[in-house]
């Protein structure tokens, strides 16, 4: 079902998406202030945000993104579906952990704040202690643990047992979904290492709503402007400096975009809005209907599976659509 974008009619939204409905050019790779938000994710590991970042590096996905767990003494997953608190939680790293080839040293530290609570120094040297049974949906594994200080710290906020854990990629391996995209490894992120949102899907979903929301809500990690509202559910293939990255599901969306990032409590939206346009019931009125709601795309990146040199991409880099599919019924979700 997969059409090629040079083929594709050029008359409206082509697949590409432009907003003139031409088939020219391509779009902007572009990182808010809070593309990669300070706050814990849903699954309750800290995602980084880097103001004015020139670029990111990545394995399975971008350096530094999503390593880290808060857990329970059960070694499960918290995360803001049912500790909001997280979405207080601010991290911050040292400029030039951002560089290319740098490495950490005994004085390159975590920082993590939170209201009412001292700041919290993680050194960013991996540590020698091991939690075993640690859990984010199904798989289970080992990760090096963070410390009695940091435990102390989360234990505390949370007003219950708690661990930081980061994921030990020299022991551990943990697959996407395989009937999705197969042989590619993700750290802590719920699902997939990439998640694509444009800027035009969130200029139009906020038009439609009382209160605009920050991009943080959906916490992606690629944000491409230039393109019609939407049009990345279609996305199949796509090149970002030399790199290929295959759009492999729709993301559908649970409670966290509900939770206010700056206050942490949550209310209806944007998901009252979004079900009345974004549901599987009216993008995919043929298929299984499992009350889904769809908000961005998830992406892997096929470069990530070589070795070599490290793969780069840049703030304001162009965003070249090579493959689409021509509705939303015929994505994968």
């Amino acid at each position: 079902s997969d059409i090629d974008i040079e083929r594709a009619s050029e008359k409206g939204r082509d697949g590409r998406g432009h907003k003139d409905g031409s088939s020219k050019g391509d779009f902007n790779l572009r990182i808010p202030d809070q593309i990669l938000p300070w706050n814990f994710c849903s699954s309750g590991t800290p995602c980084f945000h880097r103001t004015r970042a020139s670029f990111f590096q990545f394995g399975q996905s971008f350096r530094w993104d999503r390593q880290w767990l808060v857990v329970n003494s059960k070694g499960r997953a918290y995360t803001q579906r049912v500790e909001p608190k997280l979405a207080l939680v601010q991290v911050e790293l040292p400029n030039e952990a951002f560089a290319e080839s740098w490495k950490p040293t005994k004085n390159s530290y975590l920082v993590i704040k939170a209201p009412g609570k001292d700041v919290l120094k993680v050194s960013l040297s991996k540590p020698s202690e091991i939690a075993n049974g640690v859990s984010v949906w199904e798989w289970s594994g080992a990760a090096l643990d963070e410390g009695d200080e940091a435990s102390k710290w989360f234990s505390s906020y949370l007003g219950k047992p708690s661990r930081l854990v980061r994921f030990d990629e020299v022991s551990q391996i943990r697959p996407v979904e395989t009937e999705y995209a197969h042989g590619y490894n993700v750290m802590f992120p719920d699902g997939y290492p990439f998640l694509l949102l444009s800027q035009g899907s969130m200029d139009a979903l906020n038009k439609l709503l009382n209160e605009p929301i920050s991009v943080n809500r959906f916490r992606p990690n690629i944000l491409v402007d230039g393109c019609e509202p939407f049009v990345e559910d279609l996305w199949k293939e796509l090149r970002i400096n030399q790199l290929t990255f295959y759009g492999v599901k729709l993301c559908s969306r649970c409670k966290v975009p509900t939770i206010n990032q700056e206050n942490a409590v949550a209310g209806s939206e944007p998901t009252e809005t979004l079900v009345k346009f974004r549901s599987d019931r009216v993008l995919r009125p043929a298929g299984k209907q499992q009350g889904k709601v769809y908000f961005g795309q998830n992406l892997v990146c096929k470069d990530s599976l070589t070795g070599g040199k490290e793969k780069i991409i840049k703030v304001g880099d162009p965003v070249f659509v090579l493959k689409a599919v021509p509705s939303c019924a015929d994505a994968a979700a």
